[in-house]
């Protein structure tokens, strides 16, 4: 592991740069920017969903707009606040007409939301989203199979808690009660960590 000192670049920096210019696949020809993240660099909690939509693209920010305002009265609900915890996606670019994910491209991109893991260090990480639950868990169950209970991520076991994206909320406004007990238990694993 390299130790950052003050004149080296920092790691943060440096990986929003390698995004910023990242040719990895075919969505970098269609983005209008990259979607790095937002938050605090210290957060205990980390929220992951699956790519940037039409909005997000154009302002170069994780989860603007409807599905942005419900996350954000989510994470009240488990204590947090947009700023106290850092958001991100599986995708750096918005796949075209915001269909879903090529394999191909979340396995090209998937390594830049690994690095940002392992800086960020997260206590607990809530997954949105089926795209981004079956990516970081490596499996291709459902979110309705893999919502409920808690999983463990990576060498340090970090809990990772998966519950439905919040568009799909809006869509499916039924789905808010199971949600919640998602979010319950997210609150419980931040409480412990």
């Amino acid at each position: 592991m390299e130790v950052w000192t003050r004149r080296s670049a920092d790691p943060w920096d440096s990986l929003r740069a390698q995004v910023s210019g990242c040719t990895r696949c075919a969505l970098c020809q269609s983005r209008t920017q990259t979607v790095f993240g937002v938050g605090s660099r210290t957060a205990g909690l980390l929220v992951i969903g699956e790519a940037p939509g039409a909005e997000e693209d154009r302002r170069g920010e994780p989860f603007v707009g409807r599905a942005g305002q419900l996350l954000n009265s989510m994470l009240r609900a488990v204590g947090q606040s947009r700023d106290s915890a850092y958001i991100a996606n599986v995708l750096k670019c918005r796949p075209p007409g915001n269909r879903d994910p090529a394999p191909a491209e979340v396995a090209s991109c998937l390594p830049y939301l690994q690095q940002q893991i392992e800086l960020l260090s997260p206590r607990v990480i809530l997954v949105v989203g089926r795209i981004a639950a079956q990516a970081l868990l490596g499996t291709s169950e459902t979110v309705g199979r893999l919502r409920g209970r808690m999983h463990r991520l990576g060498p340090r076991g970090t809990p990772l808690i998966v519950t439905y994206h919040p568009a799909y909320l809006l869509r499916s406004p039924l789905e808010k009660r199971r949600a919640w007990s998602d979010l319950k238990l997210a609150r419980a694993a931040i409480a412990q960590a």
